[in-house]
């Protein structure tokens, strides 16, 4: 008896403790928009956006492409994959849309879908080609000098931003490309998104296997790397904000005529520095507001 109380003892004071760790941080925990806000401060500066609320306009070189600069694609379980070099880039390659402001530059806008690439792809015998698909929604009106293209056989590299093809040939290449539309939907089954090119076909045009890299959401921070064929990201739940929860709001908000234009940028940018990244030319922007479209409600 007295064995038996002694055992019923130790278990009580064993599920206490265990209880009593504290739980780790797991990137699958809800947030907000206020991590994007919160985290992207450093590298940028939030403005106001008539058409889009909250916009991030980052500290960029001249010349700077979404889904071009810095940056290369993978193969992953989740399909091709944009890998980027920057401390930030986690969030704007991976959720949300990028557009482009024609005095500012690329401005991003946060949403609350996880993708391997919010792009659209183009592809014929000769190119694959890509574009950021823009707050406009899913089609494929992409204008033309957004596109970036590389030969076929130059795909996968992890330098291909040495491959890409001169942007002057866009509409010659356009005209000969297909759009690519393979769709799939995450694990969850609660997102679609557009996987890029067939991993076989690529390979035959490469001439070698490609190994396939798995996405692992393992990091508790705001973070990536890619080691050992493993993508490790911070890829948290990013919730829809209540009515009756404190609406999340950047820290700072900077008057947009306080920001650097693309032309004081590439004024400041002295000429022997490395443009890492850049395209060949300098891309056109668009217009300076896109079309309104009905976004989230946050």
């Amino acid at each position: 008896m007295k064995t038996k109380i002694k055992l019923i003892s130790l278990l009580l004071m064993l599920s206490i403790g265990i209880l009593m760790i504290p739980k780790k941080a797991s990137a699958q925990w809800p947030v907000s928009f206020q991590v994007f806000y919160d985290e992207l401060s450093p590298y940028g500066n939030w403005v106001q956006n008539p058409n889009y609320g909250y916009v991030w306009v980052p500290n960029v070189e001249p010349g700077f492409t979404p889904y071009a600069t810095n940056g290369y694609w993978v193969y992953t379980d989740e399909g091709w994959t944009w890998v980027s070099n920057y401390a930030w880039g986690w969030a704007p390659f991976h959720y949300g849309r990028w557009f482009f402001d024609l005095v500012y530059g690329p401005m991003w806008i946060p949403d609350y879908q996880w993708g391997p690439g919010w792009v659209t792809w183009r592809s014929s015998s000769d190119y694959y080609g890509w574009a950021p698909m823009g707050p406009w929604g899913y089609g494929y009106n992409v204008p033309y000098h957004q596109w970036t293209f590389v030969h076929s056989h130059d795909f996968g590299r992890t330098d291909i931003n040495n491959y890409y093809v001169n942007n002057t040939n866009n509409t010659t290449i356009i005209n000969n490309t297909t759009i690519i539309n393979r769709t799939r939907v995450n694990s969850a089954g609660n997102v679609t998104y557009n996987a890029g090119p067939d991993k076989a076909e690529v390979e035959k045009r490469i001439g070698k296997p490609i190994a396939q890299v798995a996405v692992n959401e393992g990091n508790d921070k705001p973070r990536q790397n890619l080691s050992n064929n493993t993508l490790k990201i911070y890829k948290p739940q990013v919730q829809k904000n209540t009515s009756t929860e404190m609406k999340p709001v950047p820290a700072k908000v900077t008057d947009l005529k306080n920001v650097k234009t693309l032309q004081q940028r590439t004024a400041e940018t002295p000429m022997n520095k490395p443009n890492q990244g850049a395209l060949k030319t300098t891309l056109k922007p668009q217009q300076s507001q896109p079309k309104k479209v009905e976004g989230p409600k946050r």
